[in-house]
């Protein structure tokens, strides 16, 4: 029996799985996308890394890998897995996310009653150095955002539609994800905004005055008729906007201003947040705005703020400067 067309656009047609197994990363995707509301690109991912997984298996276990072969697996089994992985040359960030979809597919396995390993639990991934976002500081942000209007020879409402999206990110400390799913009905009322982030979950954030009158004139200017269901920043066609096009307008300005390589529109919600804390925000308020789940996320922006405090001293103090 082939396997569901579904898994196909996923990359995963060509893993030795079983019936069984198949069927289960089938409901496992629906899941995901239905119930949990991942993206596309999330569950691609997570199956990406399971169809790798289930190609070692075949060749370390030998044969289709089904269902018991997947309970029947010990911990030096997973642990053959990782070492091959880091012979390979993978990137210890990829092997722990990698890791961490395998033990997501485990653990649904165990939630639906089709079979339990606890051998998956006695599994350590490897150790990652903590991430510090990288953020622009406040010369670089308000140089690019001076410069979004500039030099590039685009319609009045392309270039007011940019504006407007990039102050959202940095206005708003909004993903750029978040910015262009928006439709036209979301637009901001009372001056704030609500926002639907990851896993579906709804947050209000505050909207500045200068973020609330660009958005004002795009769509004064935008040519295609907006409706209230129909998304709110729009393409030269009318379909919703890519993020790709937002992208290269802020990479082709990095390269213009000879601004660092971090530089992107997420840059910007970084940004938005480092510039928060050095100003004295607090870190709760900080982790709603930004919508984390968790602020042991947020509270990586406190390590910016430190690492930005020991350059200003490096460069400052007069015995620094000696040494």
């Amino acid at each position: 029996m082939a396997r569901p067309a579904a898994l196909n656009k996923f990359d995963i047609s060509s893993a030795p799985a079983a019936r069984d197994l198949s069927d289960a990363l089938a409901s496992w995707r629906s899941l995901l996308l239905t119930e949990r509301r991942a993206s596309e690109h999330t569950v691609s991912a997570y199956l990406r890394d399971v169809c790798a997984f289930l190609n070692f298996l075949s060749e370390h276990c030998g044969g289709t890998v089904s269902l018991e072969t997947l309970f029947a697996l010990k911990p030096g089994d997973f642990r053959a897995w990782l070492a091959m992985r880091s012979t390979a040359g993978y990137a210890r960030s990829s092997t722990s996310r990698a890791l961490s979809s395998v033990r997501m597919l485990f653990r649904y396995l165990d939630r639906e009653g089709l079979g339990h390993n606890p051998a998956i639990g006695a599994v350590r991934g490897p150790r990652l150095p903590r991430a510090v976002p990288k953020a622009l500081s406040r010369p670089e942000t308000e140089d690019l955002l001076q410069a979004m209007d500039q030099g590039e020879a685009a319609p009045a409402w392309i270039t007011a539609r940019d504006i407007a999206v990039v102050l959202l990110l940095y206005g708003c400390g909004l993903r750029i994800s978040e910015a262009l799913d928006l439709n036209k009905r979301d637009m901001p009322r009372d001056d704030s905004l609500t926002v639907v982030g990851k896993g579906g979950k709804a947050r209000m954030v505050p909207v500045l005055p200068a973020v609330r009158e660009a958005l004002d004139t795009y769509l004064s200017t935008c040519p295609h008729a907006l409706t209230p269901n129909g998304p709110l920043f729009v393409g030269v066609r009318g379909g919703r906007l890519s993020p790709r096009v937002v992208q290269k307008r802020v990479q082709a300005l990095r390269l213009a201003l000879g601004l660092p390589r971090e530089t992107t529109p997420h840059a910007l919600r970084h940004s938005f947040a480092t510039h928060l804390l050095a100003a004295g925000g607090d870190l709760r308020a900080i982790q709603e705005l930004l919508g984390h789940a968790s602020l042991s996320t947020t509270q990586r922006y406190t390590d910016v703020d430190s690492a930005h405090l020991l350059e200003v001293y490096g460069k400052a103090h007069p015995r620094a400067q000696k040494s």
